[in-house]
């Protein structure tokens, strides 16, 4: 079940950003799969991570809106499982939206590793814990720093005119 059209691991060259890595509680043991790889990902890169937890999916962008605008980077944790209503879909929706928005308004990358799925055996095959064959914190966090490094070359540009 890998993902097709997943990106080649480049040399990240990240040294002396900071990312904050927001994280829910709600379906905890998958979520903190998730951020142990993110965590693990960013001292490989021999980045400054903080961690910050909320309670659940739907409580993840105003922390990550408050750390978008203090860290070079974010990266949002989370688990939504399909249940028998409509509202995996509303949480979904708000959540990408929200999270979408804040990179936008915020100009800082926000990956987004919240994991939207039908049922705890998709989950866990994406959490990046022991038998995944998906490591969705490590590519959040990857993602989000690989933009910043971009980002801060876009920034240093003079402006036309």
């Amino acid at each position: 079940m890998v993902a097709k059209g997943l990106p080649q691991h480049q040399q990240l060259r990240a040294e002396g950003l900071t990312v904050a890595v927001v994280a829910a509680r709600w379906n905890q043991a998958i979520v903190d799969d998730l951020l142990e790889r993110a965590l693990a990902t960013a001292r490989e890169l021999g980045v400054k991570a903080d961690t910050y937890r909320v309670d659940g999916a739907l409580e993840l962008p105003v922390v990550v809106q408050a750390c978008a605008r203090r860290y070079d980077a974010v990266v949002a944790l989370g688990c939504v499982i399909r249940g028998q209503t409509a509202h995996f879909d509303y949480v979904c929706d708000s959540v990408t939206q929200g999270l979408t928005r804040i990179a936008l308004d915020e100009e800082t990358p926000v990956g987004n590793g919240v994991l939207t799925v039908d049922n705890d055996a998709q989950a866990r095959e994406r959490a990046g814990g022991e038998g995944a064959v998906e490591d969705k914190g490590a590519d959040a966090l990857r993602a989000a720093l690989s933009t910043a490094v971009e980002l801060r070359k876009v920034q240093s540009l003079r402006v036309k005119g």
